[in-house]
């Protein structure tokens, strides 16, 4: 993995803590920079960014400020995800929504364009993308 793609696995993880870009925008970004999926684990405050030549890079983020619920909430991920794509919060405010309802992480598939919720026992939820044909 070059210095430039790391840079910019960085720069995207920061834009997301501090609010400096948008989901999309971070979606795009990663998508330039080669990244298939990510996972951010939310329980240990990182992303691991695959490559689809198997390559990984992790990023330390910013901790969840909140108690992880112990009950999975399917319906409160997807409000959170809601107010996101609304832009009524932002990514600290979704971190906390999502450990609320129960979510320790999820993964993000560019290609798939879609994300998976994970609870503490391998719940899970799957939202789509905006305007992304349901399967």
């Amino acid at each position: 993995m070059n210095q430039h793609v790391i840079e910019t696995l960085e720069q995207c993880t920061c834009a997301a803590d501090d609010a400096s870009l948008r989901f999309p925008e971070i979606v795009a970004k990663l998508m330039e920079a080669g990244v298939e999926q990510y996972h951010a684990d939310l329980l240990r405050a990182e992303k691991t960014y695959y490559l689809p030549d198997g390559v990984t890079h992790i990023s330390k983020c910013a901790p969840v400020a909140t108690l992880f619920a112990t009950a999975f909430d399917a319906a409160g991920i997807a409000a959170a995800v809601r107010a996101s794509q609304a832009q009524e919060i932002d990514y600290t405010a979704f971190c906390e929504r999502v450990a609320a309802a129960g979510c320790t992480g999820y993964f993000v598939s560019m290609a798939g364009r879609r994300a998976l919720y994970l609870g503490r026992t391998a719940e899970s939820c799957v939202e789509y993308f905006p305007s992304t044909p349901r399967q």
